[in-house]
């Protein structure tokens, strides 16, 4: 696992690149506030309900949650299941909407 920033993340998302995003927080935190992240909780990673980021096994994968702390948590996990790219935005939705989303 690696960690990335909300402005690097933001910086390459402005830049126009094609990210693999994935938001491993509850339904109601995304419909909440979201940066286009596919929902995929992290009760589901844990129990390995994952068929959808399959094709993101051998790609950069960008997990994000409330705090940085679920994310890391899920990447931990997608690591054990093969994942070879996997990176947790430090400080999460946080402190994208403290640093980004003034």
């Amino acid at each position: 696992m690696q960690t990335i920033t909300v402005e690097e993340l933001k910086k390459r998302l402005d830049a126009g690149e094609k990210l693999n995003i994935v938001d491993v927080r509850e339904p109601h935190e995304h419909a909440e506030f979201n940066i286009g992240g596919l929902l995929v909780p992290l009760g589901r990673v844990q129990t390995m309900d994952i068929d959808e980021l399959e094709p993101f096994k051998d790609q950069e994968l960008f997990v994000y949650c409330r705090s940085g702390n679920r994310s890391g948590q899920a990447c931990l996990i997608l690591d054990t299941l093969g994942f070879k790219n996997t990176i947790n935005v430090t400080g999460g939705m946080l402190a994208w909407k403290e640093k980004i989303a003034r």
